[in-house]
Formats: C-alpha cells, structure tokens, sequence
C-alpha cells in the first residue's frame, strides 16, 4: 500500500522537507536526514506504508533489521560515531522506520536522549552528496 502524503512512500517534494533519498535496501530505503546535528544521521524505511512492526511476517521484520544493521554499519565506517542511537517514533507518521543517529563523545547531545529535530545544522547541497557517497561507499 501506499499513502500519497507520505514521505517515505513517495519519494520527491513530501521526503524532500526532511530527507534525502540514499538507496534501496533488501525491504526498505535508507534516506539521509537533512537536519545533520548528528553527522550522518539516516532513517532506514520500510518499504511499504505499514505502522507497525506487527504488521509484517518474521521474516520481513528480520530483513528490516538486517537492513537497519547493514546501513548502521555503513554509518560506522563512514563516519566513525561513538555510538548510534536508535529511535522509532511515529504518532502521527504511521509509517514503519527508524532514525540511526551516530553520537560523538563530548559533542552535541552526548549521554543524553537526542532530539527529533533540533533544527541546529543544516549543509550545503555539496556537503550532502559527499556525506551520502562516503555511505553508499561502505555500503
């Protein structure tokens, strides 16, 4: 199923407000968040308009978490972060997905919860590419 006004069923102007589309994975699409308090903060879809994890089989469950592992990874290489944190909210975006936010020792939100969009750093259109390359390349 998909829902026109969301952004991670139609790719383009809805995604646009808050995303970049990176790639697809095995069952979903990895997006890279425009607000990079974080750096190299991604959200791992799932790639139908589902809102729950209950709403899919085992095994499509275990695919999405293998795809969330496969990008955390990437994010790991790529940019080295302390720790990810991982979050899963959706009250009123009923879309399954999960925010990958890397933390860095003594910086921004550090052994604290982060935030859903602190509306701090925003890049330059070049910045981006280069942060969604150096991901697809550990990918």
């Amino acid at each position: 199923m998909i829902d026109t006004t969301c952004g991670y069923c139609v790719k383009g102007k809805p995604l646009d407000a808050f995303g970049i589309y990176i790639c697809d994975l095995s069952v979903s699409m990895l997006v890279l968040f425009k607000e990079q308090s974080h750096p190299g903060r991604c959200i791992v879809a799932y790639k139908e308009h589902v809102s729950e994890m209950t709403d899919i089989s085992d095994e499509e469950r275990n695919a999405f978490f293998a795809d969330v592992n496969r990008a955390a990874k990437a994010i790991h290489a790529a940019f080295h972060p302390d720790k990810i944190n991982y979050g899963a909210y959706a009250d009123t975006g009923h879309h399954l997905h999960m925010h990958l936010v890397p933390k860095y020792k003594d910086q921004f939100e550090w052994n604290g919860v982060f935030q859903m969009n602190p509306q701090k750093t925003f890049l330059q259109e070049e910045a981006y590419a280069a942060m969604i390359q150096k991901i697809k390349d550990n990918l």
